[in-house]
């Protein structure tokens, strides 16, 4: 009886250790946390968190204070590598985001038609950033309370898109999820593009999101 119960205890604290976030440091221009899927299999998909403003600078530890490694904290699974960087300042730039998706490409088993990129605020507009210049490589996006560049919605329409946004956030409205939206349809009307409004949602509110899994399954059904 003894010995069941030191193998179970066993396995839980491996699969704990398992799924604990690591931070890389020095390997890409922007530091980052990676988390390995519980179970590897020959080739995993890759998910991209883009955090916002209030995170930036040089503490990776502030990355784990809301989004998606909160989500796993909070015992969330995903069947997915996921990388979380750190913005030291400014906007986010595609350049280094896709430094660190070559870095993943080279160093891990990832599957290159399920690569996908969310984010938040600052790390929505990032988000969206990265999928207009990388729509070669991005399988699907979602923003949370942001926006994106008009410029880069040609690109846009190529990719399947998810916005969400709440009708009481007034740090970034809703406008702005709102004026992408109709840049992309004005290129492409057959665009796939959908805008979720959460009714009484603020900025930080539909942060709740990542916490649950419904977001990642919609990311992980499309593929390249």
């Amino acid at each position: 009886m003894e010995n069941n119960v030191l193998t179970v205890l066993i396995c839980i604290m491996a699969l704990t250790t398992f799924a604990q976030p690591k931070a890389v440091v020095g390997k890409t221009t922007y530091q980052f946390w990676l988390n390995v899927p519980k179970v590897v299999e020959a080739k995993n998909p890759l998910i991209i968190f883009l955090h916002g403003k209030s995170l930036s600078g040089t503490n990776i530890d502030q990355v784990k204070r809301y989004g998606a490694l909160k989500g796993i904290e909070n015992g969330l699974d995903i069947p997915a590598y996921l990388v979380a960087p750190q913005l030291p300042s400014g906007p986010w730039n595609a350049d280094r985001i896709d430094e660190i998706v070559r870095f993943m490409i080279a160093n891990y088993d990832i599957d290159e038609s399920r690569i996908y990129v969310t984010g938040m605020s600052l790390g929505g507009y990032g988000a969206m950033k990265y999928a207009g210049e990388y729509s070669n490589r991005v399988a699907a996006a979602v923003a949370l309370c942001g926006g994106g560049d008009e410029r880069d919605a040609c690109a846009l329409a190529t990719i399947p898109i998810k916005l969400i946004h709440g009708d009481k956030d007034f740090i970034v409205p809703l406008k702005e999820s709102k004026k992408i939206m109709k840049a992309i349809q004005n290129c492409d009307q057959q665009a796939s593009i959908e805008l979720e409004v959460v009714q009484g949602g603020t900025h930080g509110s539909v942060e709740d999101l990542f916490r649950h899994m419904e977001l990642y399954n919609w990311l992980l059904k499309h593929r390249k």
